[in-house]
C-alpha cells in the first residue's frame, strides 16, 4: 500500500516546497491524507518557533496558542485519518488477522507523523549548517545532530516498513487509536464549560 522510502522523499520534498510557496496538497487517495498530516506538522512547527520568541507580545502569544491547540489538534485527527485508510485498505484486500495476532504499541499513522517530524527537523538542521554567523563549534554540533537524526529516521523508516509487511500479512492487527483530545472539546473541557454554564 505505502512505499516507506517513497514517504521519506514525499515529506521532505514537501517541506522544501511549502518553505518557497504557500502550503498545498497536490496528491490523491492515502497520500494526500498523508500531506494534510504533514501539512499541519510544518504549519505547527512555524507556530511553535513564534511562541518562544522573546520579543513577541503577549496579544501575538495567545493567537500563536491558539493557533497551535488548532494545529496540534488537526495534526492528531489526520493521524486517525491515515489509520482509518489503512484500515479501510485492509477491508478492500479481504485482509482480517486473527484476534490473537499481537498489536504494536504505535499505529503506522503515528510512525508517519514522527517521519514527518523528522523531516522538518532535518531541514532546519540544515539551515543551520548554512549560517554565516556562526562558529566551527556550532557547525560541528549541528553535524552531529544531523547524523543521529539521520540514523533516528532509518531506524524508524524499517520499523514502519516492517509494520506495514507485519499489517499486510496479517502478522499484526491494526486498529486506529482515537485521541479523544479534551482540551479543544467545550463538553468536556472543565474550563469551557463551567464558563459556559456562568454566562448562561
Amino acid at each position: 500500500m505505502l512505499d516507506v522510502e517513497e514517504l521519506r522523499q514525499m515529506h521532505e520534498s514537501l517541506v522544501d516546497r511549502w518553505h518557497k510557496q504557500e502550503v498545498d496538497n497536490p496528491y490523491e487517495g492515502v497520500k494526500a491524507t498523508i500531506c494534510q498530516q504533514h501539512a499541519f506538522n510544518f504549519l505547527l512547527w512555524h507556530e511553535e518557533d513564534i511562541a518562544r520568541s522573546p520579543d513577541v507580545g503577549d496579544e501575538r502569544i495567545a493567537a500563536v496558542k491558539r493557533a497551535i491547540d488548532g494545529y496540534n489538534q488537526n495534526r492528531n485527527d489526520w493521524i486517525e485519518k491515515i489509520d482509518d485508510a489503512i484500515s479501510h485498505w485492509l477491508e478492500e484486500i479481504g485482509m482480517q488477522a486473527d484476534e490473537t495476532a499481537p498489536l504494536n504499541t504505535e499505529t503506522p499513522g503515528s510512525a508517519m507523523d514522527r517521519l514527518s517530524i523528522m523531516s522538518l527537523r532535518l531541514y532546519h538542521l540544515q539551515e543551520q549548517m548554512e549560517r554565516k554567523d556562526v562558529d566551527p563549534a556550532h557547525i560541528e554540533s549541528v553535524q552531529h545532530k544531523i547524523a543521529v537524526c539521520r540514523l533516528q529516521q532509518a531506524d524508524l523508516s524499517q520499523s514502519l516498513e516492517e509494520l506495514l509487511d507485519d499489517i499486510r500479512c496479517g502478522r499484526k492487527r491494526h486498529r486506529t487509536y482515537r485521541q479523544f483530545k479534551m482540551y479543544n472539546d467545550p463538553a468536556l473541557n472543565p474550563y469551557l464549560y463551567q464558563k459556559a454554564r456562568e454566562a448562561a
